[in-house]
């Protein structure tokens, strides 16, 4: 629907605007901030490569780094993170969205303090009780992992919303809309820059927190790491360390590139 008074320049410059990801590389300032982790990553790889290549591992040692272990190891960090995240999203940003509405606001305290209680219990000990409960696997690590991991999209969720200026809002059911394209076409686009803030935050936890899976027979990276502290073995210990963080950098990595490309424009 054309508005009218719009200004035709800024109509003009919006049309013709670079995507935002092509921006993040035609300035050379922006563009080191982009591939700086990526050159880290790298750089990290090559010399632990050149670290192992040196160093003479037993068969023990060379059995746990062997290329097929470390892919599978790497692979089940990597899609377990993924499916926390997935799971963080689908309960905590529709429920921080309910707890915004007016008939259930007083209903806040009760599950911010549950998320706060997910997050307080230490890890491992909520991990050791989902095995004991449930069996040990990856189920019972992505539960623990997620219910560790709601409390910032939760919380970021309801601050986006409540941080939505009043006037605003009643500006927008001035020209009749619903309260509910309010909430998806003012509330929301407003509250996107913090969520995603909150979902960054939450992969970050997810890819540190599931490495503790290990423990109880959920794979992951956390199994390299184990393996060296229980053989007493530096090799092993090292590259599982090292590529855990890795991981992480580069997801961190991909998650700062989708804050930006997501993030509604003029936010």
């Amino acid at each position: 629907m054309a508005v009218t008074g719009a200004d035709p320049r800024l109509a003009a410059e919006q049309a013709g605007s670079p995507s935002r990801l092509r921006a993040l590389v035609s300035d050379p300032a922006k563009a080191w901030n982009t591939f700086a982790i990526p050159l880290i990553v790298l750089i990290a790889l090559a010399a632990l490569y050149q670290y192992l290549g040196g160093v003479e591992l037993t068969s023990r040692e060379a059995a746990r780094l062997n290329q097929p272990e470390l892919i599978l190891r790497a692979r089940q960090h990597v899609v377990l993170s993924v499916q926390i995240a997935a799971w963080v999203i689908a309960i905590a940003v529709p429920l921080g969205i309910m707890l915004t509405r007016p008939w259930a606001k007083r209903l806040t305290p009760i599950f911010v303090g549950i998320a706060n209680a997910g997050q307080a219990i230490p890890s491992i000990g909520l991990l050791t009780i989902l095995a004991i409960a449930i069996g040990v696997g990856q189920r019972g690590a992505v539960i623990g992992v997620t219910a560790y991991c709601i409390l910032p999209v939760l919380r970021n969720t309801l601050v986006g919303i409540q941080q939505v200026d009043d006037s605003i809002i009643e500006a927008g059911r001035g020209m009749g809309m619903t309260r509910q394209a309010v909430l998806w076409r003012i509330e929301m686009p407003l509250a996107v820059p913090i969520v995603l803030a909150g979902v960054r935050t939450a992969l970050i936890l997810a890819v540190g927190t599931i490495t503790l899976g290990a423990l109880v027979g959920a794979g992951t990276l956390g199994v390299i790491i184990n393996s060296g502290v229980v053989g007493f073995s530096n090799p092993v210990l090292i590259t599982g360390a090292v590529l855990t963080a890795s991981v992480a950098l580069l997801i961190d990595w991909v998650a700062g590139i989708a804050e930006t490309v997501l993030r509604p424009k003029g936010l």
